[in-house]
C-alpha cells in the first residue's frame, strides 16, 4: 500500500552530514552521541547492549493503550527497527490513555499505525518504523511477522493473542503478552520450549462476563505500569546474553488502585498443551475464526472483504445517504445511528452494533457485497 512506503521512508534513520552513516561503539549516531548515553551506563545494558538493541527488529501488534507506551518506551530506548500492526483508527475517547496520540491524530481519524510512526520520527529518527494499517489474521500473520527478533502484544481481544501464541510457538519467536483493564494489568514473557505459552496458562478463552475497557474503564496508570514491565522485560531478551537470565518466568497481575499483585509460574510448558505440546495450531489454521468485538466501542469489524476502495468514487456514491468525509488513510460515513470507518483494502468498522448480522447487512448496502 502506497502510504506504507511512503510512511516507512518518513521514518527511516536521519543520515548526519558528511555521508558517515555509521553508528559509535554504543550503538549511537556520531550525530547525537549522547542520546543513549544514560542507558549506556546501566551496566544491565552496556555499550554491547546498546549495540544489539540498534540492531533489533520487533514487531507491535496492536498500537492502542498498552501497544502505544510500549511502542514509546522502546523507540526511546533505541530499538533498531519497529513494525507496527494496527487496524484501529485514533478517536478522541483514546487520548487519556493512549500516549502517543494528540487531539490532532483524533480530528483527523488517523489510522494508529500511521499516528505512532509519526511520532516517534519525530523523537527518534534512528528508529526504523514500517507501520501496518492491518488486521493481523492467518492470512497475514507470516508476512507481517517474518524476520522479527520478538513480538509484543498490544491487542485487545484473545482471539488475535492465541494467533499470535500459535504463530510465535511455530517459529519459536519469543514474545510478550500484555493486558490492562480497569486498575490492573497482566504481562507474561512466552519463550517457545522453555516456559510455558499462553495456551498452556488459558487453554480457552474466558467465558462468560469478561471485562473491558467499555465496560469496566481503565485507568492510564495502569496501562503504563504494565508497559513498562513489559518494556523492561523486551530489552532484557533484545540484549540478550546474563541479560536474559533474568527473564521474568510468570504470569504477573498488579492492581494499582487495591495494591494486589499476584503471580503464576511459567517456568515450564504444561504437559499435553494444545500448541507447545501437541503443535496443533488451530488458530494459524483459522478454524471458527469470528468477527471480532473491539474493546471500548460498540462495533463490529468486516475483515472478509480484500479489495481496493477508491475513497474518491466511494464518497461521492456514499453522499446522498449520509455523512462522509476521507483522507488518504481512512473514509467515514455517518448513517445515524451508525458510523462506518472504511479503509483503503476494502475493511470496515461498524460502530453502533455488536450484531455482525446488522454489520454484513450495512456494509452490503453502502459498499457492496
Amino acid at each position: 500500500m502506497y502510504w506504507l512506503t511512503s510512511l516507512a521512508r518518513e521514518t527511516q534513520p536521519t543520515q548526519p552530514s558528511g555521508g558517515d552513516s555509521k553508528e559509535d561503539s554504543a550503538g549511537q549516531s556520531p550525530a547525537q552521541p549522547d542520546r543513549y548515553s544514560r542507558q549506556v551506563l546501566f551496566r544491565g545494558i552496556g555499550a554491547e547492549g546498546q549495540r544489539k538493541l540498534a540492531a533489533s527488529r520487533l514487531a507491535m501488534v496492536g498500537c492502542g493503550a498498552t501497544g502505544s507506551a510500549l511502542a514509546g518506551l522502546l523507540a526511546r530506548a533505541g530499538v533498531g527497527t519497529m513494525r507496527i500492526i494496527d487496524r484501529d483508527y485514533v478517536e478522541p475517547s483514546n487520548l487519556q490513555r493512549q500516549s502517543l496520540f494528540d487531539e490532532k491524530d483524533a480530528a483527523e481519524s488517523l489510522p494508529k499505525a500511521i499516528a505512532a510512526a509519526r511520532k516517534i520520527a519525530a523523537f527518534n529518527s534512528q528508529v526504523v518504523v514500517e507501520p501496518n494499517v492491518d488486521d493481523l489474521v492467518p492470512a497475514n500473520i507470516e508476512v507481517l511477522l517474518e524476520g522479527m527478533d520478538l513480538i509484543l502484544d498490544g491487542t485487545d481481544n484473545f482471539e488475535t493473542r492465541y494467533l499470535i501464541n500459535d504463530y510465535a510457538v511455530n517459529v519459536s519467536c519469543p514474545w510478550i503478552y500484555s493486558a490492562a483493564v480497569g486498575s490492573y494489568g497482566l504481562t507474561l514473557n512466552v519463550l517457545p520450549a522453555q516456559t510455558a505459552c499462553l495456551a498452556c496458562i488459558f487453554p480457552d478463552s474466558p467465558r462468560g462476563m469478561v471485562e473491558t475497557c467499555e465496560t469496566s474503564g481503565i485507568l492510564n496508570s495502569a496501562v503504563n505500569l504494565v508497559a513498562s514491565i513489559a518494556a523492561t522485560e523486551a530489552l532484557k531478551l533484545l540484549v540478550g546474553g546474563v541479560a536474559a537470565t533474568h527473564v521474568r518466568r510468570t504470569l504477573l497481575s498488579v492492581d494499582v488502585w487495591t495494591n494486589e499483585i499476584a503471580e503464576i509460574s511459567a517456568a515450564t510448558p504444561r504437559p499435553g498443551c494444545r500448541a507447545c505440546g501437541e503443535r496443533d495450531f488451530v488458530h494459524l489454521a483459522g478454524e471458527g475464526r469470528p468477527h471480532i468485538t473491539l474493546c471500548g466501542r460498540n462495533s463490529v469489524q468486516i475483515h472478509e472483504r480484500q479489495r481496493p476502495i477508491d475513497f474518491a468514487e466511494m464518497d461521492l456514491r456514499l453522499q446522498p445517504h449520509g455523512v462522509v468525509r476521507h483522507n488518504d488513510f481512512v473514509l467515514k460515513f455517518w448513517r445515524d445511528p451508525y458510523e462506518m470507518t472504511l479503509f483503503p483494502d476494502g475493511r470496515a468498522i461498524i460502530k453502533g452494533t455488536t450484531d455482525t448480522g446488522v454489520a454484513r447487512s450495512l456494509y452490503a448496502r453502502y459498499v457492496g457485497s
